[in-house]
């Protein structure tokens, strides 16, 4: 049987990975990783190769079995992805909008004409004359790492002998964090979804709650309209993430993420065509999904390692006490503070959802056993 579906390489194997299954099987799309190991989340469940995405050669090979590629993370090195565009490989995103996911101060430069934090590159404590100040590590930094707050030059010098050169913002006293993710097809199809609010603790998102409470019609519209615009700037081909900070009426773009993302989770129960088939919509360039929503208000919560190691027995509660509450395990091995699966809760009552869902997760980490 001659097989007319497309092969979608993805440059990863994480749980992003793994929550693209199910909408590929769906389609009939052949989904094919390069995973680290054959124990990661998505290498346990689908077809794989296991090699090293730093290795030219490597992904070479992986990319000549694909239709098309893309990437659950952002650690890809660029001149990896120039070369396979090079090659003729169908890249998406494109290394030319990838760019801004990998290097904060070259999209700080891309996006000026759009409302942002005051930022500069610095190589010296001498160059910033008020605190306090963000930093931020040009490239790789996640989950709050590669982020401080930095009070006076003494930090900031002990950091630039760390890193070299930051990425140095104005600090933004904003009133709440949102996300708007954005889909945007090869020939310009764009969609977004509602603005979500994102809850964090410790520089990690513990909880989405969509749409963003606070945030007014008028701000929702504009919120959207600067996702949408940011992302036919950069020409983005796929699902992308802008991280907005909040403050009156006024937005600050944090920061862009060129992939499915925590802040969308919600979308597997929450939204007609959810972020992981979107993406795989907006790569092979068929026509979007409808992003509207299943319900009035949709909860996440980010399930994270704690002293529990037994992940599967807290069913047997939270199922009975929360029946319409949604598991996603990411099968990954469970430690302090990692992110280890996600619980989706929909319904119409804000606070009902939302202490159903904090109560999930503080079972499931074993801060309570009730």
């Amino acid at each position: 049987m001659s097989d007319q579906f497309p092969t979608v390489g993805v440059i990863g194997a994480g749980q992003l990975a793994r929550m693209s299954v199910a909408p590929a099987a769906a389609l009939g799309v052949n989904l094919l990783l390069l995973a680290n190991s054959s124990d990661e989340s998505a290498a346990q469940i689908t077809n794989h190769v296991v090699g090293d995405y730093k290795d030219l050669e490597t992904v070479r090979a992986f990319a000549r079995k694909c239709d098309v590629i893309t990437f659950e993370h952002e650690l890809v090195p660029l001149s990896i992805i120039k070369r396979l565009e090079a090659d003729g490989v169908v890249v998406r995103p494109s290394p030319a909008s990838f760019i801004y996911s990998q290097d904060k101060a070259a999209m700080r430069e891309r996006l000026s004409k759009f409302p942002s934090p005051k930022s500069a590159v610095v190589t010296n404590a001498k160059e910033v004359t008020e605190y306090p100040v963000i930093a931020k590590a040009i490239s790789g930094g996640y989950d709050g790492r590669g982020v401080w707050k930095v009070n006076g030059v003494d930090e900031l010098t002990a950091i630039l002998n760390e890193t070299g050169k930051v990425l140095v913002e104005e600090l933004i006293d904003f009133d709440y964090e949102i996300a708007v993710m954005v889909a945007r097809s090869p020939h310009g199809q764009a969609t977004t979804w509602a603005p979500t609010q994102t809850v964090q603790r410790d520089g990690i998102c513990t909880m989405t709650i969509t749409p963003a409470p606070q945030l007014s019609n008028v701000m929702s519209e504009k919120a959207q309209k600067l996702a949408l615009d940011i992302a036919n700037e950069i020409g983005v081909v796929g699902v992308m993430a802008v991280e907005i900070f909040v403050k009156g009426d006024l937005l600050f773009i944090n920061e862009l993420a060129m992939r499915p993302h925590n802040s969308g989770h919600w979308t597997i129960e929450g939204s007609v065509t959810s972020q992981f088939e979107q993406h795989l919509r907006a790569v092979l360039d068929l026509p979007l999904g409808n992003p509207a929503m299943t319900a009035p208000i949709a909860v996440m919560g980010n399930i994270l390692g704690g002293d529990k190691s037994d992940m599967y027995r807290p069913y047997l509660h939270l199922m009975a006490r929360t029946p319409a509450l949604k598991f996603h395990h990411y099968k990954k091995d469970v430690r302090p503070g990692r992110k280890i699966g996600h619980v989706n809760l929909l319904g119409n009552n804000l606070v009902e959802l939302t202490q159903e869902v904090q109560h999930a997760l503080d079972y499931m980490s074993g801060e309570i056993d009730e």
